[in-house]
């Protein structure tokens, strides 16, 4: 039996099982695929993630490879958002295929000792009293069975673990499409993002680090279904109506079509289930958030898990914390994406004219700009916090904690602990680290401030309180869960 089974091999199901490895914890990993994916559907980095990367240590090859642009867009707006205003150490868009990013993510949770199977799909599960028992197909049509005392859908819109939990994917269906292509140019434009909009179409044109260019674009001539695959010929003559010129792309590596089907799952988490990333929610791909916020997610869903395996939180009090958390942060992403596909396919001369005041506010106010800047890279996300609570509590702590890199919670404090209440923290496996700042904040393994005191009403008991509100299992800091399990055939 292993502990968590993960059906995705994608960049959301990977880091979960990074993050639970960080945590011994053994986890099996599911997916149909027998290679990473082959076309980079997802392009941007956003200053959230890179963060998490960060806490765990793992930025560095990211930064050395990706290219940084201090811009974002809303709506494919021509005045870009400036992300150097942002508070982080990551003032900027980072431009990194997504097949590249799968290759690191796999390689990390591998050398952590996932068990990561390519060419295993998921058929059907059923929960058990203490977990589940799952129907692993594998690509020579045979069958195996993993149990595993909690199961993981990271498997993407069509989530078989979401619609074998009978978990309600209510949205809308799709009404606007768009193109894309990867592609070679010989005129390419001189910014980095290039943005055009009239009455003839939208289109935007950005950078790969290959050297090829990725064209995306909406054509109000192309608004419904279309069956089959879409033409290179029928792309570069879509983009020359639009823009009046098709920047000399040649050699395309990849074109395809999308739409802007929104859905949310009507919960992240059902008894021995959880959902993370498109399998949670689905949306049209406006200002390239949606693997962002997949491996938010799982960096959300990472800790609470390894707790509910190891008896550091009741499981269900754990799993309902995390549904909480980032359904929340799922709703606010659909509708800032409903509103961007409304700014992106819309026209008519009367839609020209509310881009054009957009594009001049986002120019003129500066708290417009940082104010969507901050939406857009995640960096606006503050958890629910207690009345009465520090204004800390709930949000991200901006500087990096390297104690986080073990995935566990970490106490700053500005004065020595004593003995007895550093034993307790050892105990319920909470690490310590000494600050200069006139306050102790208990930072949550996924970066977040869990509670914080000034100095002086950082009390033995109100630090042991506040870790038993985080921890509600850890009293004694023996936790019954082993974290030793293994997959059966």
């Amino acid at each position: 039996m292993t502990d968590v089974l993960i059906s995705g091999a994608g960049p959301v199901g990977l880091w979960l099982a990074a993050e639970l490895r960080l945590r011994e914890i053994d986890v099996v990993v599911v997916e149909t695929r027998s290679e990473p994916v082959a076309h980079s559907k997802a392009l941007t980095i956003h200053p959230r993630t890179l963060e998490l990367f960060a806490q765990r240590g793992v930025a560095d090859e990211f930064l050395d490879h990706g290219l940084r642009i201090p811009a974002g867009h809303f709506g494919a707006l021509e005045q870009k958002l400036d992300f150097r205003a942002l508070e982080t150490p990551f003032p900027f868009t980072l431009l990194f295929p997504q097949e590249r990013t799968e290759r690191i993510l796999e390689r990390r949770a591998r050398d952590l000792g996932a068990d990561v199977r390519r060419g295993n799909t998921l058929v059907d599960f059923d929960e058990t009293a203490d977990g589940v028992r799952a129907r692993i197909r594998r690509a020579d049509g045979s069958e195996n069975a993993v149990t595993a005392t909690f199961i993981a859908g990271c498997d993407g819109a069509g989530s078989t673990v979401r619609k074998r939990a009978g978990i309600d994917f209510p949205g809308t269906d799709a009404d606007t499409f768009g193109i894309l292509a990867d592609v070679s140019l010989t005129r390419p434009p001189a910014v980095p993002l290039y943005g055009f909009s009239a009455m003839t179409g939208q289109a935007m044109v950005v950078p790969l680090p290959d050297g090829q260019h990725r064209i995306v674009g909406i054509d109000p001539l192309w608004q419904e279904p279309i069956a089959g695959e879409l033409a290179f010929d029928e792309f570069r003559e879509s983009i020359r109506r639009i823009c009046g010129q098709d920047f000399g792309m040649h050699s395309p590596s990849w074109v395809s079509r999308y739409g802007n089907a929104s859905r949310l799952a009507t919960t992240y988490a059902r008894g021995r289930v959880a959902l993370a990333g498109d399998a949670a929610h689905m949306h049209f791909p406006a200002g390239g958030v949606g693997m962002n916020v997949g491996i938010q997610d799982a960096h959300g869903l990472g800790w609470r898990l390894a707790d509910a395996v190891t008896a550091l939180a009741p499981p269900a009090a754990a799993l309902q914390e995390y549904d909480r958390e980032r359904r929340a942060v799922g709703a606010a992403l659909l509708a800032s994406t409903q509103a961007q596909t409304a700014i992106l396919a819309a026209f008519d001369p009367d839609s020209q004219a509310l881009r054009a005041l957009l594009n001049t506010l986002i120019a003129e106010v500066p708290e417009l700009s940082r104010t969507l800047a901050a939406r857009l890279s995640g960096l606006d996300v503050a958890y629910p916090a207690p009345a009465g609570a520090h204004p800390l509590v709930g949000r991200r702590l901006v500087d990096t904690v390297d104690g986080v890199r073990s995935a566990q919670p970490v106490l700053l404090h500005p004065a020595p602990l004593d003995r007895d209440l550093a034993d307790a923290l050892a105990g319920a496996r909470v690490e310590t680290a000494p600050t200069t700042h006139d306050i102790a904040i208990l930072v949550r393994p996924d970066g977040h401030v869990a509670w914080a005191a000034e100095a002086g009403q950082a009390t033995p008991q109100a630090i042991g309180d506040a870790v038993h509100t985080l921890r509600p299992g850890a009293g004694t800091g023996t936790g019954t869960g082993t974290g030793t399990g293994t997959g059966t055939d």
